[in-house]
């Protein structure tokens, strides 16, 4: 099938009618179009077909059942109960893992709306406006993106209003420097996010940031400018931060897949409040339950999955853009690259043998139109490289002329 469709071009693939209207699918608001795809509706009936061979559906199921489809570390794989329903029922170990979840989640809010109240402060005695997020890989990815995307909205604007959310990863002290630069350690609660409290990056800039607090404030100001998103609840006590202020998360959430639990809830709900993160996490709900109950034929998750095997393991197409026409998503394509690289990056499959192929997409990108003068001209005149484009309807932000009239920007 592969040598039939070299043959073909796209151009002429458009002109079948038939086949466009049935290359696409919807979802609450999500359209996806995939016509121009190097594919036809053969191509995608072989890949129903290689999705049932792979026993992909029993797989889904199994995930939603909290059996244990992480082998290689013999644990459940359940970041779908962390936006769940709190009457929903996912176990994990023949326990019900959401109200435990929910109980977390309820902390966040109670405490969140403490420290946006003024209620909670500092050492001097003055409310605490600023947040350090101290994290790396997926404890810092999805909530940066996640806040990306975020700040520009006018309702969560204004509920930021007078905050400011900072995240620092990078062990360079460059990053040090701009994370805490023009903040006042009186004003500043730091939020440090490790699992075993014990990854070296992490621990080593949250023990540089505890001394820009300790030479400031003193030593008795870390359990009020400091806590912790951890399970090590002894480690986080040797620290300096109060348990109490420590907030859980689980072996079944792998760190990529982290920014539903409080790893990226509870900074978020710090800047922006409780209630808007509650909305995402919602946003994140009804996409799982469109994978666990939609047929493959209009599963966009599943359909995006498919066409990614098809053109690196099949056409030979290494590499995907992400082009997110919206400058709201420019930290989409980094954090896509850690889901995306960071789980498919192997070179051999789930039982340990080499692959006879190539797997795993390099996924790149930028928001349009910026991307369109930088790197477009390999893929227009040099290189095949497939492209997701993310286009919005309504933008966040309106864009007006001098004289007050809205000025529609129309991209074909």
């Amino acid at each position: 099938h592969v040598g039939a469709i070299h043959k073909t071009h796209l151009r002429d693939l458009m002109t079948d009618a038939d086949r466009c209207k049935a290359m696409t699918a919807e979802f609450e608001g999500v359209y996806l179009d995939y016509s121009r795809q190097q594919a036809t509706t053969e191509t995608i009936d072989k890949l129903f077909k290689l999705a049932e061979a792979a026993k992909l559906k029993e797989k889904i199921d199994k995930m939603f059942k909290g059996e244990k489809i992480n082998t290689t570390e013999n644990r459940s794989v359940l970041h779908v109960a962390l936006r769940a329903p709190r009457d929903a029922v996912i176990n994990s170990d023949g326990v019900n893992v959401v109200p435990e979840v929910w109980a977390v989640k309820d902390k966040i809010k109670q405490f969140s709306e403490t420290f946006r109240s003024g209620s909670w402060v500092g050492a001097t005695g003055k409310p605490l406006t600023n947040v350090v997020s101290v994290g790396i890989g997926g404890s810092f990815l999805g909530p940066l993106f996640v806040h990306t995307a975020l700040q520009t909205d006018p309702e969560a604007a204004e509920a930021a209003k007078g905050r400011q959310l900072r995240f620092l990863a990078n062990v360079d002290p460059v990053d040090v420097a701009r994370s805490i630069k023009d903040l006042d350690p009186a004003t500043t609660l730091v939020v440090v996010v490790s699992k075993t409290f014990t990854t070296a990056e992490t621990m080593l800039n949250a023990r540089t940031i505890k001394e820009w607090i300790v030479s400031s404030l003193g030593p008795q100001a870390v359990s009020k400018h400091m806590i912790a998103v951890s399970t090590n609840l002894k480690l986080v006590k040797e620290f300096g931060i109060d348990p109490n202020n420590a907030f859980a998360f689980w072996d079944w959430v792998g760190g990529r897949y982290s920014v539903c639990s409080a790893v990226g809830v509870l900074p978020l709900s710090l800047q922006y409040g409780f209630p808007i993160v509650q909305k995402f996490l919602e946003g994140a709900s009804s996409i799982d339950n469109h994978v666990h109950t939609s047929s493959f034929e209009k599963n966009i998750p599943v359909l995006l999955g498919l066409l990614s095997v098809w053109n690196v393991s099949f056409l030979g197409y290494p590499a995907r853009a992400i082009l997110p026409y919206c400058q709201a998503l420019e930290k989409l394509a980094p954090h896509i690259q850690q889901l995306s690289m960071e789980s498919n990056g192997k070179g051999v499959s789930i039982d340990g043998v080499r692959l006879p192929f190539e797997a795993g997409e390099i996924d790149f990108g930028e928001p349009g139109t910026n991307g369109q003068h930088s790197f477009y001209q390999l893929i227009h005149q040099g290189r095949v490289i497939p492209c997701d484009f993310i286009g919005v309807i309504k933008s966040q932000q309106p864009v007006y002329l001098k004289e007050g009239k809205l000025l529609a920007i129309m991209m074909s």
